[in-house]
């Protein structure tokens, strides 16, 4: 599930519940926009397409990708233990995300 229409802003709201499911949710929706945006990145990188040199070597993303990676698994887990719904519904344009 692509989230390029989805802002970081967007989860405010969940984060800021008293209710911890939702800011669950904004925690996973959160780590999830920057994983996407992150791969997004390193698909330009390999493709020459950055207006930029980034400083830190590949490698160091590719690890940063993986614990990325692992800790979405794990919250996705977690999401099914406590039974918490990830579908991230966007009140302002009604758009609805859905976990991987």
């Amino acid at each position: 599930m692509e989230t390029e229409n989805l802002k970081l802003e967007d989860t405010i709201e969940m984060m800021c519940s008293n209710d911890y499911k939702e800011r669950f949710k904004a925690e996973y929706w959160q780590l999830k926009i920057r994983y996407e945006r992150l791969i997004s990145f390193l698909k330009k990188w390999d493709a020459g397409e950055l207006p930029f040199s980034p400083d830190c070597k590949r490698e160091l993303y590719n690890i940063q990708i993986c614990g990325m990676r692992q800790y979405l698994t794990i919250l996705e887990r977690r999401a099914e233990i406590e039974n918490i719904d990830l579908t991230f519904k966007n009140s302002d344009t009604e758009d609805a995300y859905e976990m991987w």
